[in-house]
């Protein structure tokens, strides 16, 4: 990122130079290079916030999907539990003797398993909304960086206009690849 911005002052202080020479027409291309190097610099820090909005989504996913582990990981217990409260009861009536017990211990394990399942099913919900989010930020940080590029070139382009000493062809060409960044910029926010 701080590449970034010593390049953009650096088409800043170019753009400077060439104003000085007092042709109107350049002074503008230089104006117009320093409005796009601000634009590219905001573009590129949208793009910075985008990217950092994917981490922080798909590291929440992955947290969630540890939490929901862990819950599933809780019912295998619970559940085994219960088989083996299930199977002493089988066992107790087989051989005369009182299953309540067991059945009632049976019952408890199953009531919480369902509450542990329902808990990870949740944690598995929250999980896939985090990677939806995330994947909704990374796609958003490609099209800011297809942007920034447009923008960057548009900033070269315009440069052009200064080299070839007031040429009018380049400085348009600019504008309209400089429109093209922010309209790319901005569709990345709809929808």
């Amino acid at each position: 990122m701080e590449l970034e911005t010593q390049e953009h002052l650096e088409h800043a202080e170019h753009a400077a130079h060439a104003a000085e020479e007092g042709n109107s027409f350049i002074t503008t291309v230089s104006v117009t290079i320093a409005i796009l190097a601000v634009i590219a610099a905001t573009v590129g820090s949208m793009e910075t916030l985008a990217t950092g909005g994917a981490i922080a989504e798909k590291n929440t996913a992955v947290l969630k999907q540890s939490q929901a582990s862990d819950q599933w990981a809780f019912y295998q217990s619970k559940s085994l539990k219960k088989n083996m409260y299930d199977i002493a009861a089988a066992q107790a009536t087989a051989s005369g003797g009182k299953p309540e017990d067991f059945e009632k211990s049976a019952k408890r394990y199953d009531g919480e398993s369902e509450e542990i399942k329902k808990k990870a099913e949740e944690l598995e919900h929250e999980r896939d909304e985090k990677l939806a989010e995330g994947d909704h930020f990374e796609h958003r940080h490609h099209i800011l960086t297809i942007a920034v590029t447009i923008i960057h070139v548009a900033i070269a382009v315009a440069t052009v206009a200064i080299i070839t000493k007031g040429q009018k062809w380049p400085w348009y060409a600019s504008i309209v690849l400089a429109i093209i960044g922010m309209g790319v910029a901005g569709s990345s926010y709809v929808g």
